[in-house]
This record gives structure tokens, sequence and C-alpha cells, in this order.
């Protein structure tokens, strides 16, 4: 997740075509960019060793991209992405950066030696304007499941406003996917609901009695907020891939070269997931996303290197996966089938945000099929 409040301003140009409510930039900025102006965040990305593996390897072993090229990092944070542009051959490199960490990306390409060809530049992607074109837009500009943030719209900007013909993406190509597992979050979570409306109860019975005023006519507010805390919220996890209970499916592509700011504005998919163990419980469904850096067809990558977010046996990223409960479970067996249909799009509170809707249902392998649930879940 990179530090650039661009996507900002791309909504805005959006929203006054007619295509999302208008966002405020300032409190857009005051709200959730000025969190990447801190250095104990870049640090916290800067430590994701699956992250720096993928982009350092995938500049250093595609060094042809970058020999003498002339190279734009959008939403620079730190500067790291930039610094090995430069190593790896670039003539010159623009990063640019909204935050004031900017002064530390400044710091350290001075202090690596690189200052003469990477140009620091303070500002949003929408508002800066470069001397020339530039022939590769790197940018570490995912969010969690890829889309929360929004900070796509700021590569495209970029891209459309920057890149040469045949210029490449870094990455190049992304995808989103969904899949069945087994999880005691969802027990744990009802707890915490239960725990927190029985705590609710006592207080209303209390202020009655102390105080002589009724506090009854609040509570299917406050159950509606807590339920949506804690049984509508997706939730960050590290998954284990033995909790995968059935084959995962891609519920999105896209192709970094040619996406559009409405292509990605709202995502729907139809999927059928296989459930591969026996006599287990279908808890939750589960998403990540992988991104790969492949170039384009016209200038492919030597060696193209994949990014993925997925559960792992040896820990994952600082993206981890977004864990989507099930209310009810369903109790499932191999063989059997879930129709899951899925669509997310942006909150109309803060377009950073994502409301998400589920639809599952169950199809035993005897051919039964059970009545559909549907779920509104929200990715915040």
């Amino acid at each position: 997740m990179a530090s650039l409040p661009n996507g900002a301003a791309a909504a805005a140009a959006s929203s006054a075509a007619g295509g999302a409510p208008p966002v405020d930039k300032e409190v857009d900025f005051a709200n959730y960019f000025c969190t990447y102006a801190y250095l104990y965040h870049q640090k916290e990305m800067l430590c994701d060793r699956v992250r720096m593996d993928a982009y350092h390897s995938a500049v250093f072993r595609n060094p042809h991209h970058f020999r003498g090229k002339v190279v734009l990092d959008v939403g620079t944070g730190s500067g790291i992405l930039a610094i090995w542009s430069a190593q790896a051959g670039a003539r010159k490199v623009y990063a640019v950066e909204a935050t004031n960490v900017a002064e530390h990306a400044r710091e350290l390409v001075r202090a690596n030696g690189v200052a003469d060809i990477v140009e620091v530049i303070q500002g949003t992607m929408e508002d800066i304007v470069l001397p020339e074109k530039v022939d590769v837009i790197i940018s570490e500009w995912m969010g969690y499941y890829l889309l929360r943030e929004s900070m796509f719209d700021s590569v495209i900007c970029a891209r459309d406003r920057w890149l040469n013909p045949g210029g490449v993406m870094y990455p190049s190509h992304a995808r989103m996917w969904l899949a069945p597992i087994r999880s005691g979050l969802g027990d744990k979570k009802m707890e915490d609901f239960e725990i927190a409306m029985n705590d609710w109860n006592l207080f209303v019975e209390d202020t009655d009695a102390y105080y002589g005023v009724n506090m009854n006519a609040l509570t299917k507010a406050y159950r509606a907020e807590h339920e949506k805390f804690y049984l509508k919220s997706s939730i960050w996890n590290n998954l284990h891939p033995n909790q995968l209970i059935g084959q995962p499916a891609v519920i999105k592509e896209i192709d970094c070269l040619t996406a559009t700011v409405d292509e990605i504005r709202e995502v729907r998919a139809q999927v059928m997931l296989p459930i591969s163990q026996e006599r287990t419980r279908l808890a939750a469904l589960a998403g990540w996303f992988d991104v790969h850096f492949r170039g384009s067809n016209q200038n492919p990558a030597v060696q193209e290197v994949e990014l993925s977010t997925a559960p792992d046996e040896n820990g994952g990223t600082h993206w981890g996966q977004q864990v989507f409960l099930l209310t009810p479970s369903l109790r499932v067996n191999e063989g059997d089938n879930v129709k899951v249909s899925f669509s997310m799009v942006r909150s109309k509170e803060n377009h950073r945000l994502m409301d998400m809707d589920f639809t599952y249902e169950l199809h035993e392998s005897s051919g039964k099929k059970l009545p559909a649930v549907t779920t509104k879940i929200y990715l915040e």
C-alpha cells in the first residue's frame, strides 16, 4: 500500500462527470493518507519480505525494462522503488509522493547516491506536470483485497497522462480470489457480540434503576451497530492453507495497461466453489489477491514475477487475507458445491471503503439445493 492521496482527485474528477459522489480532498487526506507520512507505517511495509522480494526480483530480473529508460514511481513513499529503478539502470526516475514523507524519500535518495537520477516530486498525480513521457510506471498501489483504498485510480491517471506507447506497468496484472474456509473466528465474534449486548442490557437496567431514564429505545440501534462491527465487517487474518476446504476461484482479473476506473468501481461475479473436505463446516469465505510483473505483449518480461497474498504456511504478508463470515454457517461434505454471487461497490460514505453483498447457496452432492442466503459485509 503506497502513499498517495491522488485517488481523491481521480474520484473527484469522476464525480464531476456524474460517476460518483463528490470527494473532499482535504478531508480525504486528513482521514486516510496522512498516516502514510509516518515512518512506522513505511517500516511495516518495508518489513514485508514477500512484498519486498517480489518488487526487487521484478526490477532486477528484468533490467531491459529499466536500463536507459524514464520511470515514474506513483506514490513513492520511502522511495525504495525509485532507488531500485535507478540502480537497475534507469536514465531518469520521477518519484511522486503527496505526503511529507517525500522529505524522507529525498534523504534516502541522496544517501544511496542516486540523486542525479531520482527526482522526488511532492504533489498529486492529477496536479503535477512532468517534463517528459515515461517508459515505465511502477507503483505499490494494492490495498486490502486489492481494491480497498481506491489507489489504483491514481495509477490509471498516471498511465493515461504520462505513459509512452509501448510502455510497461509494474505490476502489469492483478487477480482477486475467493475461497471457502473453516474458521473459529465466527464463533469468537458471535461471543463478543453477545457479551456486548448483555453489557448493554445491564446498562439499560442500571440507568433506569439509578437515574430514572429508560434507554431501551436505543437498543435496536445499538444492536445494529454492533452486528455490523462484530458480524458484518470483514476480518483481517493470516490464514493457514489447511483452513481452505475447497477450490479457490478467481473473481476478477485486471490488466493494468488497459483497466479503467469504471471497471474497478464495481466488481460483480458468480462462482461455484467445490468442497473438497468431508464433514466440515463452511464458516466463511476468504478473499486475497495476487499481482504479476509480466511486462506487456509488445515488451514482455524476461522473467515473470508473482506477488501472492494467498494463505501460506510460512506466514503471510501485511495484507493478509480478508475473512467474510457467513451467518448462518453451513455443514458441508466433499462433493458439495457452494454457488456464490458476489458484488463489491465503493461505500457512499467513503469511496476508499467497500460494501459487499454475498448470496450463497449449497448444492449438495445428492442433488439437493438449500435455500440461498444473502448477507452484507463491510470492508472498512
